[in-house]
């Protein structure tokens, strides 16, 4: 019997650190993935998709993360789904916000492989 492999949606709008993040998550993690560089296109994604966890960067152009966020967890069948938010401009108060605005967990980038898939696996397991 196989195992199915964990589904991971990463949402940046910067193609460089996805390109890493797969790499990452699916030789070094085993997960499955999909990319998106936008939140209308992740809104999209989601839907069709339905990833395990979402890693989601909140510093991008026309919808930002936080609205992405909003927007996901209207929907009933994703309030639980866990969203670890990221961010390079780490500023006092950014966690609280996006725990507020609908993340699970929070982290700052540059974010190392063995942090990532940590949190990743913590809230997989939840």
């Amino acid at each position: 019997m196989t195992q199915l492999l964990k589904r991971i949606l990463c949402i940046d709008d910067e193609t460089d650190i996805l390109a890493v993040a797969k790499l990452a998550l699916e030789t070094v993690g085993g997960f499955e993935t999909r990319q998106c560089s936008s939140g209308a296109e992740a809104l999209i994604e989601v839907d069709n998709y339905h990833p395990d966890l979402i890693l989601l960067d909140v510093m991008m152009p026309q919808m930002d993360g936080y609205q992405t966020m909003g927007v996901i967890r209207e929907n009933p069948a994703f309030r639980r789904l866990p969203i670890i938010a990221l961010t390079a401009k780490a500023m006092k108060g950014d966690r609280e916000k996006c725990l507020e605005a609908g993340a699970s967990d929070y982290l700052a980038k540059p974010v190392n492989t063995e942090q990532l898939l940590l949190a990743i696996r913590m809230w997989l397991h939840r």
